[in-house]
């Protein structure tokens, strides 16, 4: 019996359809956190300053986009995509990466096959070091030192619109979190 999805997955999802369906909401939230900053340096309260690679100039550039970017469709929580979310968190986090290739080579969409049958798009994004919901999709629109910015593409794909999230514990990171997206999911079992 496959394990339930946890309330923290729930909620990753949850964050970033609101992030979707509200983007100027989101471009709020990060225009809050500007005073954070000194230099490449992030000092959110509470937390161990985190050493970015692009200081506030990341921020600053996902502002624009959730300023500007047309807001896309809910993202709808699908246990399979979950499950299969979660089974790739636990390898990563077991052994200390940060990729998305599986333990046999494979990719998203190759560890999706296994479990079920998706339509015609899949994506992943991987977030390390963030337990709050909010903050892995912060991490994802900031997108820091990912030049193509490809976490905040996956997440605002309008093509995409089922989502599972999959967290586990990272021996480097504290936590990893692996989210699956496709445009229809239906697993086997």
């Amino acid at each position: 019996m496959p394990e339930r999805p946890t309330a923290f997955e729930r909620a990753v999802v949850q964050e970033m359809s609101d992030a979707r369906v509200a983007p100027l909401v989101y471009a709020g939230r990060l225009k809050a956190l500007r005073s954070d900053f000194e230099g490449t340096l992030w000092r959110l309260p509470g937390k161990i300053p985190l050493r970015t690679q692009e200081g506030v100039a990341a921020l600053d550039e996902a502002i624009r986009f959730l300023e500007t970017v047309r807001p896309a469709g809910p993202l709808r929580f699908n246990a399979g995509l979950a499950r299969a979310a979660r089974q790739h968190a636990q390898y990563l986090g077991s052994h200390g990466l940060l990729s998305h290739q599986g333990a046999d080579g494979s990719g998203p969409a190759a560890r999706l096959d296994r479990l079920g049958h998706w339509n015609t798009r899949v994506a992943e994004n991987i977030s390390a070091g963030e337990d709050d919901a909010r903050m892995v999709v912060i991490q994802l629109l900031v997108d820091d030192g990912v030049p193509s910015r490809g976490h905040r593409k996956n997440l605002f794909n309008p093509d995409l619109h089922q989502a599972g999230a999959g967290a586990a514990p990272h021996t480097e990171y504290g936590t990893v979190c692996v989210i699956d997206y496709a445009d229809g999911f239906v697993a086997d079992r």
